[in-house]
């Protein structure tokens, strides 16, 4: 008689692993980092350098010595923690603020929670938002360094766009090519450069399966419409659509950050109330807030909310709700 095998869940596997699924994620972020070293130079690499080496030891110390668990540098995780931190600061920023985003990123957002899988908070947003408010100088100078090329492109070398319009309205952003701004923004984080090469990423990871739709269309859409319904009223007060889809954070935001299956919510009807919720957050600061951006700060308010999604939007089971 053939005996019955019991075994706890997943019953069905599948090539893809997480090891598979953030080395996707990686070269989605290929060509966003290659835009910010061409037009950043070496001091983008040097960020990049300190912020990567420094998430990959932390989590490999923090693993060995502390948590005395296997390792799980690995898995790639940690590379995209270092990689996103590194897109989410200014190419200035001096190597010792890195190395202290990287413990904030893995130390405390990541590893305190117990490793990937189990933080509520994205690692990269944490650390990025913890040296805005502890370094707020260097974390806005947007001074432009040397780089490979792009030395001649016209910009803003002491403000991002956001700033500008910020700080002296619409009329202030005038100037602006919003065409040239789809293939090179200078001015902001390296990650804020190109919207192509963000688009490109977002394409690759919807081809590979890697993320839904859902999360990013939802942000873009809602900052879309809000945005179009201030300045279809006051033109001359709000920025337009298109400069809010744009410029800051937002591509890399709802593209790479966002989407993170740890702290993002696990149904679509989720998914899709939790990008609505990063949308409205994101131009309410933009609108009307201290700050000029506000992608991150959205992210991470929405990341708690997170439980909450999950248990009203939670999957059926058996056909029962």
């Amino acid at each position: 008689m053939d005996k019955l095998l019991v075994s706890p869940s997943p019953h069905l596997h599948t090539k893809t692993s997480t090891k598979s699924l953030m080395r996707d994620v990686v070269i989605a972020l290929i060509p966003a980092v290659v835009v910010s070293v061409l037009f950043y130079g070496w001091s983008e690499l040097l960020v990049l350098g300190v912020s990567v080496a420094s998430c990959v030891l932390l989590e490999y110390l923090i693993t060995k010595y502390l948590l005395k668990s296997a390792c799980t540098i690995g898995d790639w995780s940690a590379v995209i923690t270092g990689v996103l931190l590194a897109l989410n600061l200014p190419a200035t920023t001096p190597w010792w603020v890195v190395f202290i985003g990287a413990v904030v990123a893995v130390g405390v957002a990541k590893m305190t929670f117990g490793g990937l899988g189990q933080n509520l908070f994205n690692p990269a947003i944490v650390g990025r938002v913890f040296l805005l408010i502890s370094f707020p100088t260097y974390m806005t100078d947007w001074t432009r360094p040397q780089g490979f090329i792009g030395g001649a492109i016209d910009g803003f070398s002491g403000a991002t766009p956001l700033g500008v319009a910020k700080e002296g309205g619409v009329a202030a952003i005038e100037s602006l090519d919003y065409m040239d701004m789809l293939f090179v923004n200078i001015g902001g984080s390296a990650g804020e450069l190109s919207a192509i090469a963000l688009i490109a990423g977002f394409i690759y990871l919807l081809a590979r399966k890697v993320i839904r739709p859902y999360i990013t269309l939802s942000i873009l859409a809602t900052v879309a419409v809000f945005s179009g319904i201030f300045w279809a009223i006051n033109p001359a007060e709000y920025t337009d659509p298109v400069f809010n889809l744009l410029t800051g954070g937002l591509l890399l935001g709802s593209i790479f950050m966002a989407t993170d299956y740890v702290t993002s919510p696990m149904s679509n009807m989720g998914g899709i109330v939790f990008g609505i919720g990063i949308g409205l957050i994101t131009m309410l600061i933009r609108y009307f807030g201290a700050y000029p951006e506000g992608v991150s700060f959205a992210i991470l308010i929405m990341n708690s909310v997170v439980p909450l999604l999950n248990k009203w939007f939670h999957a059926k089971k058996y056909g029962r709700a």
